[in-house]
């Protein structure tokens, strides 16, 4: 039987110790695995399953349909989703106990008319904007926002929460800003009557603000074995991407390689043909600037990225058809990283492992 053509190996022992790792350095807040994206591009429900055997105690979901996605799979954790459009039906996640995030009071109308129809009451998490200027009720709304929460018997106002703009830049004086500003959120809101959780620390937050653990920490990327902040921790990637080598042929010096030709053997070599390109998560930046692992080196990838398939230059080695092809993974081994990829092409690794969620892409767990 033929191995993948394109595969990401998700390390789920490697997950479960960065969530231990990350609940225990909040020992005094509950732990929220994020697991929005399809869990990062490595597979929510798996990774939510994993994460609780863990120590995660709630769930973080972008929208209520992925929320019901977990519920579906037998997934009963508390969990939140925080950013749906108007419009959209909330009772199913009220009958499946998901808690929503209200940032107007026209969303908390709509929640609260859900709850009617249902015969239950919502679980709500208020979500102030603390600075981000993303999702979030503006300041001067908020007053407004608690108190008419406090009066609306359809609801149950679990939380308030925001979302940090530069906690991945420890030192910024904007994470102050928008805790102090939090703070004052949070008075309102017990002025108003509530007496809600306070929750704003994601994963650069939790690893270096514990002033911001408050009642509930939210690690996102960092579950996932990748540092958001400058110093280290024991985090341990998850996610590998490998393929195998389809074909491999000598050239001649002179001989160039790839659409436009854009490199030139200027030796006689060989040249393994691997069967992923940018329809498979390869960015097409990477032309000319990315390496594999290949027959136990680190190799570069010569001419253009193409759709389907990428060349690897393997000089006079002995490399054959059916080699394994590690693109990115732990480095552990010397191998290319999510992170590595990130850096050469000017974005984040975030982008690069959600990036990897394609129909041609077979994902296996380990």
């Amino acid at each position: 039987m033929a191995a993948p053509r394109a595969e990401v190996v998700i390390d789920l022992d490697n997950l479960r110790h960065n969530v231990a790792l990350l609940a225990g350095l909040a020992p005094a807040a509950a732990t929220m695995a994020v697991v929005k994206a399809d869990g990062y591009g490595h597979g929510a429900v798996e990774v939510a399953r994993a994460a609780l055997e863990a120590g995660a105690t709630w769930l973080g979901s972008c929208s209520l349909d992925e929320a019901l996605v977990l519920r579906k799979a037998g997934i009963t954790a508390p969990t939140l989703a925080w950013l749906d459009l108007p419009g959209t039906d909330f009772a199913p996640g009220i009958e499946q106990d998901v808690d929503l995030s209200v940032a107007s009071v026209r969303q908390l109308c709509e929640v609260a008319e859900a709850a009617t129809r249902v015969g239950r009451t919502a679980r709500v998490h208020l979500k102030i904007d603390t600075g981000l200027s993303r999702n979030g009720c503006p300041p001067d709304e908020w007053p407004a926002l608690v108190e008419k929460a406090a009066r609306t018997p359809e609801v149950e106002v679990v939380a308030v929460w925001s979302h940090l703009a530069c906690a991945d830049e420890p030192g910024h004086p904007a994470t102050d800003a928008q805790a102090e500003r939090f703070d004052d959120a949070y008075r309102a809101a017990l002025a108003a009557g509530l007496d809600p959780m306070r929750h704003i620390a994601n994963s650069a937050a939790l690893l270096t603000r514990k002033d911001l653990h408050f009642d509930l920490v939210r690690p996102g990327i960092a579950i996932y074995g990748l540092n958001p902040v400058p110093d280290p921790f024991d985090l341990r990637p998850v996610m590998t991407f490998r393929s195998t080598v389809a074909l491999t042929k000598r050239i001649p010096a002179g001989e160039s390689v790839s659409y436009g030709l854009s490199w030139t053997a200027k030796t006689d070599t060989t040249l393994a043909l691997v069967p992923v390109g940018y329809a498979d998560g390869v960015p097409r930046s990477l032309s000319n600037r990315m390496h594999v692992l290949l027959a136990g080196k680190r190799r570069p990838v010569v001419g253009r990225v193409c759709m389907d398939q990428v060349v690897v230059d393997c000089g006079d080695d002995h490399v054959v058809e059916g080699d394994e092809v590690v693109l990115f993974g732990t480095g552990e081994h010397g191998e290319p990283t999510a992170r590595e990829w990130a850096d050469t092409t000017g974005t984040i690794d975030y982008e690069i492992v959600t990036g990897m969620y394609r129909p041609r892409v077979t994902r296996t767990y380990r």
